[in-house]
This record gives C-alpha cells, structure tokens and sequence, in this order.
C-alpha cells in the first residue's frame, strides 16, 4: 500500500509543477503583451512629440511676412559640383584660355606682382579689422614682458 501512495503523490507533483509552469508561461505570455501594447503607445507619442516639433521650426509663415530683399540664389546641386570627364575636359580648356589671356595681358608682363594685387583688391573685399590684443581666460589683457615669477625671484634676491 505504501507504495501505489507514493506513486499518487509523484502523479500529483508532476501535475502540480505542470500546473506551475503553465501560470508561469500565462504570466509571460500577459507581460509580453502588455508591453508591446506599452512599446506602441510609446511609438505613437514620439511621433506626435515629432511632428509638433516640426510644426515649431516651420517659418514658412514668417517667411511670407517679411519682404524680400534679393531674389534668392540657386543653390548648386550636388551632382553639379562632381565633374564628370567631358566637364573636366571644358574646364581644363576654359582655364587654359584665361591663364593664356592673363599671361599676354601688357599689365602682367610689365609687373605680374602689381597686376595680381590690383586684380586682387578690386574682386575680393577689403577688411579693415585690425586684430584683436589677446586676451587671459579671465578676460584681462595678457602682460608683454616680465612674468610674475621674475617678479617674486627678484623680490626675494633683494
């Protein structure tokens, strides 16, 4: 008798731990769902965050308000600025053409230095600026001359 017994107790405990990891695998089966449900009300947020954020930067409505100076420039496209092999060739020419024509020029072979600079400062604009004094970190002006550790090794010599 006491062994048909054990053998109804080990039936029963391998039910019961059967039994375990069904709820076991039910919980993760609720907790995976739960959180893809999670995962794409999160999605649906960022894209909203996303297109108001969109809607901030758009200044179309500005832009139309305000008068226009100059007309706006093209802006070159990409493929534009890759030069295949004929527009190399074009280039290399039209190039060759200028460089022949400014190499004949009565100015440039008089004075090439002089010629350059007067065709320099007539294309390129003239700054003025004069550089700025250097200044610390904290914002005074750095001292020429002697430093403070001179000072102090001359203090103490005396």
């Amino acid at each position: 008798m006491g062994k048909s017994s054990a053998k109804a107790e080990s039936s029963t405990k391998s039910d019961s731990k059967f039994e375990k990891k069904l709820q076991f695998y039910s919980k993760v089966r609720d907790t995976v769902a739960s959180l893809t449900a999670k995962k794409a009300i999160t999605k649906k947020k960022k894209l909203r965050s996303r297109q108001k954020k969109l809607k901030v930067y758009n200044l179309s409505t500005l832009s139309e308000s305000l008068p226009e100076l100059k007309a706006p420039r093209q802006p070159i496209p990409a493929a534009d600025l890759k030069l295949n092999c004929k527009a190399r060739q074009k280039l290399i020419v039209k190039e060759g053409k200028q460089l022949n024509t400014v190499l004949n020029h009565p100015a440039f072979q008089v004075d090439p230095l002089a010629a350059i600079n007067q065709h320099l400062e007539s294309t390129q604009p003239v700054s003025d600026e004069k550089p700025k004094k250097k200044m610390n970190k904290n914002g005074s002006k750095k001292r020429k001359g002697k430093s403070k550790t001179s000072d102090r090794a001359q203090s103490m010599d005396v």
